[in-house]
């Protein structure tokens, strides 16, 4: 069994993907890294994927057939944020810019800016997204 009394606010959780630790008990992880994988959860989970929070999640999803242009950049931002802000509590977001790659056409690259509420820690969290556009292209 873990003691989490050592942990602040920010708490622990299972580490995502689950898995066991050194001692065959499940991995745990901690502070930043817990609220990094909450994130990366978020918006990775389509809502009406887990059936007990069915409005849980991104609709990133939505935005997979569409151009990788600075259009789809601004509605998937939004998205990314909100989702952000409603889902998880423990950070403030500062920013989610979302850019068109220089080198592949059907990739975004999402970077979050986030602070941890109660330490003003300032981090981010980058991201692919890849796109298939309908154009007739092979990518």
């Amino acid at each position: 069994m873990h003691d989490l009394s050592e942990y602040d606010f920010v708490g622990a959780g299972w580490a995502f993907p689950p898995d066991v630790d050194a001692t065959g008990a499940i991995a745990i992880v901690t502070r930043e890294r817990e609220i990094e994988q909450a994130i990366q959860i978020i918006v990775t989970t389509y809502p009406g994927e887990r059936p007990m929070r069915p409005r849980f999640g991104c609709r990133m999803r939505d935005f997979v057939f569409r151009s990788a242009d600075h259009s789809t950049a601004a509605e998937l931002s939004l998205e990314v944020r909100n989702a952000i802000r409603q889902w998880e509590p423990r950070v403030d977001v500062h920013d989610v810019r979302v850019t068109p790659d220089e080198l592949e056409r059907n990739r975004l690259d999402v970077e979050i800016v986030y602070a941890i509420k109660h330490t003003n820690d300032l981090r981010n969290l980058v991201f692919p997204f890849y796109t298939i556009p309908d154009d007739g292209s092979d990518y």
